[in-house]
């Protein structure tokens, strides 16, 4: 059986659905969306309109099968009311940044329940729904099929319940874009084209250095003519790092001995370093 609503925003839909729609309608509709007895559909700024393979009945009178015309339009959130979501989407830089890039925040319905709106379907009020079959229950089952058949839809590109909200994507990027914040994120995620520059070879060539080279011989080469620059000084250790034995000074109150102290110190350092050359 084919899945619908198995991904993030579809399931979301689906269940957004169950909160205020029976749920043997809901399954019926599933089966049907589930049998390919949605013919085509047709998304269109805040409707989505279908054609729905009906069942045969002979008691009924109905020997062929029908196909009846199902469409749901979903109400649309005020222009006003954009722009208070823009400004508090204009805010936040994770939300920005992953609208610009087309990707769907997992937590932007928050953004919206801070204004007292949803963009999820919230109630049966959020969307009028109607099908040219006998059933007069809404939703029918052709009805509820077409549900499934749009989660499917946001499966694939969670965008499109911003269209049917009144807001295309590009209208959002857009005006995402003008805000303050918008436009540095936006210039960040331009790509810049660096335009391919022709080679004669794809095989490194050797480049001189130096001149240098030009002057010497083989007999300077193996004799050693030339002499070989001077090693680097090795700078000399201190025979007594320690701050606060030099701080005595040579003779001290405390030392009674006319040898200096820093010089028997340096003596005592200098065998302890020998004894253990792991201290320094």
């Amino acid at each position: 059986m084919k899945q619908f609503g198995r991904n993030w925003w579809g399931e979301r839909f689906i269940a957004a659905l169950e909160r205020f729609t029976d749920a043997g309608r809901l399954g019926r509709g599933r089966s049907y969306a589930s049998n390919g007895r949605i013919i085509s559909y047709e998304i269109s700024q805040s409707a989505v309109t279908a054609k729905v393979r009906g069942s045969v009945n002979p008691y009924y009178g109905i020997m062929t099968a029908p196909t009846y015309k199902t469409t749901i339009i979903f109400r649309t959130i005020s222009p006003s009311h954009w722009k208070q979501v823009i400004s508090k989407l204009s805010s936040r830089a994770d939300m920005v940044t992953q609208l610009l890039m087309g990707e769907m925040p997992a937590t932007i319905e928050d953004v919206f329940a801070e204004l007292d709106l949803y963009l999820l379907p919230h109630s049966a009020r959020d969307f009028e729904s109607d099908c040219s079959c006998p059933d007069y229950a809404n939703p029918c089952k052709h009805i509820a099929g077409l549900y499934y058949v749009l989660a499917a839809a946001l499966d694939q590109d969670p965008f499109v319940i911003f269209g049917l909200r009144g807001l295309t994507r590009e209208d959002l990027q857009a005006e995402l874009a003008k805000t303050s914040l918008g436009k540095i994120l936006a210039d960040s995620l331009v790509k810049e084209e660096i335009e391919p520059e022709p080679v004669a070879s794809y095989f490194t060539r050797p480049i001189r250095e130096s001149d240098e080279t030009d002057s010497a011989n083989h007999k300077e080469f193996w004799s050693g003519a030339r002499r070989l620059p001077p090693l680097p000084a090795i700078p000399t250790k201190s025979s007594v790092p320690a701050i606060l034995v030099k701080k005595q000074g040579d003779f001290p109150p405390f030392w009674p001995k006319a040898a200096s102290f820093i010089r028997v110190m340096e003596e005592i350092y200098e065998r302890v370093r020998i004894r253990n050359p792991q201290m320094k």
